[in-house]
């Protein structure tokens, strides 16, 4: 390991580290797959993760830090493996301006042990199979990737603090990383690094039509900031094309249907440069598609999702196109049963419910007792049965004891994806129906509800997601905190 003597000097040597293994490992594959020699015990050396290491060894007592992340919880050293440290730049500084300003730490960069699996450095549309060779023979000269080292044991607090070796310094390690930023291509049809760190998760498809007309009004009225919007496929619209753009046409230029959960981009960047902007994921229904997703857009470490989708409403006293914004979840999904056992709470965060409810008093323009009467806080229930109806008679006493007010199938999920990787979190749902009182919408009406609820729906989510943008360094919350947490957020 190689001592460094600052953060900015840290975050140019892992680049460069990253970069010198990625080019010998692309090398070595070409030589290979046109006929060459395969790389020897010694080649091998250099396919390797930069690992970055950080030492705080205090000489009194541990400084009192307000915040809630890029903190220690004790003296010693903290160590994880890079990848695409270029692109994680201003993350990484992030994290470590502060403990070196605030405690001292002292910094080290080298490569690491472990190797870079060749599937995570191949251009799409790589031609692997030329010259006969075989995915066996590759898996024989090259890394590959090994699911026994990549896991959330670090995330879920499964770690083994053991002498002499340093402790955690981030959730998620290289090896990870790189799993869940192949995992969102291929799920979302996007580029990872066009994901934004403020992200809407819905369960419904019209929610993209609004967004991509909301965002091709922004680009084209110019706001400061907005530079594209992204769609599946890589589809792109800059701003001096926004103007002309109609989004129709822009949604069938778009593959979309051939991704699970596609994904669509409003590409902002803020004053320093870095990204500020909004994605939408359309999640699909369910609770595994939730925690799929949620599982690879972590690695991100992005500042906020919210699910912005329909639920079912369990009150009488609830219309049609109602709000409910959770305070509280009923976790039927069982995903995440042996992750976060139902018994744990999933707190609500202030922060996340009071910008969700100040977003919708501007958007509809009611206050008080008629927001109230639109705007419903409580329980939802979330579970993983859509034909929950049917077993009714054995579900109705827990229902009655939560006080749920609204039934979805990916709300509970996320949230508990929220608090279990540390990612902020929160939902607003519209009602579209009410399964306990004979209300459902009607072929009629049904397309005049979701032209109205889900324009006015999306822009509230939006417009939470500008207020949060604003106060963001609030946002991070210690809720979302162990007593043994990594010092990374």
């Amino acid at each position: 390991m190689e001592s460094v003597s600052d953060p900015e000097t840290a975050v140019d040597r892992l680049a460069a580290l990253h970069a010198g293994a990625i080019e010998a490992l692309q090398s070595a594959l070409a030589r290979y797959l046109d006929g060459g020699a395969p790389p020897d015990s010694t080649e091998r050396l250099q396919f390797r993760y930069p690992e970055l290491r950080v030492t705080y060894q205090p000489t009194g007592p541990i400084p009192r830090v307000a915040r809630a992340t890029a903190k220690f919880q004790a003296p010693g050293s903290y160590a994880t493996t890079v990848t695409q440290p270029a692109q994680f730049r201003g993350y990484l500084l992030e994290q470590l301006r502060p403990l070196v300003r605030d405690y001292g730490a002292t910094l080290e960069v080298g490569l690491s042990a472990q190797e870079i699996p060749y599937p995570y450095v191949i251009e799409p549309g790589a031609d692997l199979g030329r010259s006969g060779v075989t995915p066996r023979d590759l898996a024989t000269y090259f890394p590959v990737p090994l699911l026994s080292v990549v896991g959330d044991e670090i995330a879920d607090g499964l770690w083994q603090d053991l002498p002499d070796v340093p402790r955690p310094l981030a959730l998620f390690d290289a090896i990870r990383t790189d799993y869940s930023l192949r995992r969102l291509v291929h799920y979302t049809g996007s580029d990872w690094r066009d994901v934004q760190p403020w992200i809407l998760l819905t369960n419904y498809h019209r929610y993209v039509d609004g967004f991509i007309r909301h965002g091709l009004e922004r680009l084209a009225r110019g706001d400061e900031g907005f530079e594209r919007m992204i769609l599946p496929g890589g589809v792109s619209v800059s701003r001096a094309e926004a103007a002309s753009v109609d989004p129709a046409a822009l949604i069938a230029a778009s593959p979309w249907h051939k991704y699970q959960m596609p994904a669509y981009h409003l590409v902002a960047r803020g004053p320093d440069g870095s990204q500020q902007g909004t994605t939408l994921v359309n999640i699909g229904v369910g609770p595994s598609n939730a925690k799929t997703i949620t599982d690879h857009l972590a690695v991100l470490r992005p500042h906020c999702w919210l699910m912005v989708g329909h639920c079912g409403g369990l009150r009488q006293s609830q219309t049609i196109g109602d709000y409910v914004l959770a305070h509280g979840y009923l976790r039927r999904d069982r995903i995440l049963d042996e992750l976060v056992p139902p018994d744990v709470p999933v707190p609500a965060l202030a922060e996340v419910q009071l910008a969700l409810q100040a977003a919708a008093a501007h958007v509809t323009g009611e206050k008080s007792e008629a927001l109230k009467r639109r705007l419903r806080t409580g329980t939802v229930v979330t579970y993983d049965d859509r034909n929950w109806e049917l077993r009714f008679s054995q579900e109705r006493r827990r229902i009655n004891l939560s006080r749920a007010i609204g039934v979805d199938m990916e709300s509970g999920t996320i949230a508990a994806q929220g608090y279990r990787l540390r990612v902020p979190y929160g939902t607003l749902l519209c009602v579209s129906d009410k399964p306990l009182h004979g209300e459902i919408k009607l072929p009629g009406a049904a397309n005049a509800f979701y032209e109205r609820a889900v324009a006015e729906h999306l822009l509230i989510g939006l417009a939470a997601l500008d207020i949060l943008r604003a106060e963001r360094h609030g946002l991070h919350s210690r809720k979302l905190r162990s007593f043994d947490e990594p010092p990374f957020r």
